[in-house]
């Protein structure tokens, strides 16, 4: 058993690279007044390696975690600049490996997800626009899941409020680049134990979750009379505080996660179907501390019309 659980690790929610498409409150993309978007985007992330703390091990014994996410979302347009998103991700874990019957993956709904964005500038300059949004978000869990369940569990099982700062600039030639900054607050998780240790002991059957800022770098191109969309971007989170995975022992809530990613992704509206576009990704984590070492790919569809 002690053998398992050194190889057990952190399987963080990673259906933000879901994030970078379509209508969602990480983009400069604005609907008007009394539209509607609805999306639902398929994600299969899997990993065999994963940072202990900086050191990068090997799932020797549970080889290859996978995690399979329906992210259903939808979009409104209380006004020309402002709009409205909720999302409910349906998430299932599993391992290549049965582990001898002694864990299995998890499954259910994870959080609900409200936010709303706020376009702040919108203007012309030079050869294009510059545009400035704000959002603000706020997750709870939608399940009694087990938040301690490392690696399958399928989320962090605490209240999340977020707030979000983007920049975008976009030449008259549909080529734009955009840059996002934002910040995670976090709160309790409960779990199914009464002591645990996170750089001291702790007599409790809570767990703090640490809170995280987050980076967002992006390049993109509108093309062919903007019905396709290519865009490429630099994903990184960075825990504010939390403790390492210690060796021979199990990843846990409080653990300090930091990432980076890098996201390839494409867009494309069909003209015969108005308002109707697929879209695909791919996605792999380049850098990170105590989280495995996830390859993403992805697709969905969108269907955008007034109400």
């Amino acid at each position: 058993m002690k053998n398992f659980t050194n190889l057990i690790c952190l399987f963080a929610f990673l259906c933000m690279a879901g994030f970078v498409h379509a209508q969602t409150p990480f983009d400069a993309i604005m609907m008007k007044q009394k539209e509607l978007c609805i999306a639902v985007i398929y994600d299969y992330g899997k990993f065999d390696e994963y940072w202990e703390g900086s050191y990068l091990r090997e799932n020797q014994t549970i080889a290859e975690v996978s995690r399979h996410t329906i992210a259903p979302m939808v979009a409104v347009g209380l006004h020309d600049k402002l709009n409205f998103y909720f999302s409910v991700p349906y998430i299932k874990t599993e391992s290549s490996e049965p582990n001898g019957g002694l864990l299995e993956g998890a499954e259910g709904f994870q959080d609900l997800g409200f936010a709303l964005k706020y376009e702040i500038i919108n203007k012309e300059l030079g050869k294009g626009r510059l545009a400035a949004l704000g959002a603000v978000g706020y997750a709870t869990p939608l399940t009694n899941y087990l938040s301690d369940y490392r690696p399958y569990s399928i989320g962090n099982g605490t209240n999340e409020l977020s707030i979000r700062g983007i920049i975008q600039y976009k030449l008259d030639i549909g080529l734009y680049a955009r840059v996002a900054s934002g910040y995670y607050f976090r709160g309790e998780t409960r779990v199914e134990r009464d002591y645990y240790y996170a750089n001291g002991s702790y007599y409790t059957d809570w767990m703090d979750v640490p809170d995280a800022w987050e980076f967002n770098g992006v390049i993109g191109w509108w093309l062919l009379d903007s019905s396709l969309k290519l865009e490429g971007s630099y994903y990184a989170q960075n825990s504010t505080s939390g403790d390492d995975i210690r060796k021979y022992n199990a990843a846990q809530p409080t653990n300090e996660v930091d990432f980076g990613q890098i996201i390839f992704s494409t867009q494309y509206f069909i003209k015969p179907v108005k308002g109707l576009g697929v879209l695909a990704y791919y996605s792999q984590m380049v850098n990170g501390r105590n989280i495995g070492k996830s390859t993403n790919i992805g697709g969905g569809l969108t269907y955008q019309f007034g109400i």
